[in-house]
């Protein structure tokens, strides 16, 4: 079963820096585009960066120069690191990626399971 597994998630201290992962599972040919986005409680998901299929990047205006998307196709996981975090940050980080599995003609986009960041003192 294709999936994406996340990990990396806790409490960090404002100012301080957190870094996550997403690694695809199951049997995945090929990863192409990847993302991470973010829902705080009471509001809409919201986009945190993400990668193209050639690795042209973009970044959400509230995070830009203090996160960085990372991916490595070749294992087939995708990072983010977070610095300067803030209260604001506090969300469940999800990431997704358009995966082409292992005998399929077609790719889809797959969603983690998320993961709680909290910032707080």
């Amino acid at each position: 079963q294709v999936q994406l597994v996340e990990s990396g998630g806790g409490l960090v201290q404002p100012g301080g820096s957190l870094g996550l992962s997403c690694a695809a599972s199951g049997s995945v040919f090929r990863l192409g585009a990847m993302g991470w986005y973010r829902q705080a409680p009471g509001k809409q998901r919201e986009l945190v960066a993400q990668m193209t299929s050639i690795g042209s990047t973009d970044y959400g205006d509230s995070v830009k120069g203090r996160v960085t998307i990372s991916v490595d196709k070749v294992e087939k996981t995708g990072w983010l690191q977070m610095n300067g975090l803030k209260p604001e940050d506090t969300a469940v980080y999800y990431c997704n990626a358009v995966l082409t599995p292992v005998g399929s003609e077609s790719s889809n986009v797959y969603w983690g399971q998320g993961t709680q960041v909290t910032v707080s003192s």
